[in-house]
């Protein structure tokens, strides 16, 4: 059912469903970016410039952030309530997120603010990390929300402009710019991080020598 919906999204079909449920206000638009949290292949720049399209730039990006950033808060809590499960240490057992709670735990806000403003990367990832780092609900929401701001304000100036991009193929190359920057920067910064916590590994002194 998953892959179905994935494929129906990514076949171009987000704006006419959107257009076919818009008597239902702005649920549509806000239930997908929400599901982003839990279904992390959905394609947040399709969802986000659709709504756009559909409702309009503002409402479209109110929708959009409301969505994402209360799927993040969602997430984060339910982390945040079961991190001492079976399946919590599971996930965070594993090394991107565990290199992210090391991050979280020294540079939370920036961590969540620099990687909510891209719109490829693994923020599902960083939500869990931050929420098994124990860093502060309202630390999270408000960096997550400004992070999520900008993004969804840049997707959406794409989408709700479509028809000029349609009209003239050759700025598509913008967004493709914009994706593939996108990926280098999240690259830049996990790299970064990875480094960083080498660096701190080699200069930790075990407890054992100090005796």
């Amino acid at each position: 059912m998953i892959a179905d919906i994935l494929s129906y999204i990514s076949d171009g079909n987000w704006v006419e469903l959107l257009e076919k449920y818009r008597s239902l206000g702005p649920f549509p638009g806000i239930f997908l970016t929400f599901m982003k949290s839990f279904i992390p292949p959905l394609p947040t720049i399709v969802l986000v410039g659709g709504n756009a399209a559909v409702y309009g730039f503002w409402l479209g990006f109110l929708y959009s952030w409301i969505g994402l950033v209360s799927g993040c808060a969602v997430t984060y809590l339910i982390v945040a309530k079961i991190s001492n499960s079976r399946f919590a240490k599971r996930w965070t057992s594993k090394p991107k997120v565990q290199r992210g709670m090391r991050w979280a735990r020294q540079n939370a806000f920036s961590y969540v603010f620099l990687l909510g403003i891209l719109p490829v990367g693994p923020f599902v990832a960083v939500t869990v990390a931050a929420a098994a780092a124990r860093m502060p609900f309202r630390s999270f929401l408000l960096a997550c929300g400004m992070g999520k701001a900008i993004m969804v304000f840049m997707v959406s100036y794409i989408g709700y402009d479509l028809k000029r991009f349609m009209e003239r193929p050759i700025e598509l190359l913008y967004v493709v710019l914009f994706i593939v920057a996108s990926l280098w920067v999240s690259k830049r910064i996990e790299k970064r991080f990875a480094r960083a916590e080498e660096a701190i590994d080699t200069t930790t002194v075990p407890l054992d020598s100090m005796k």
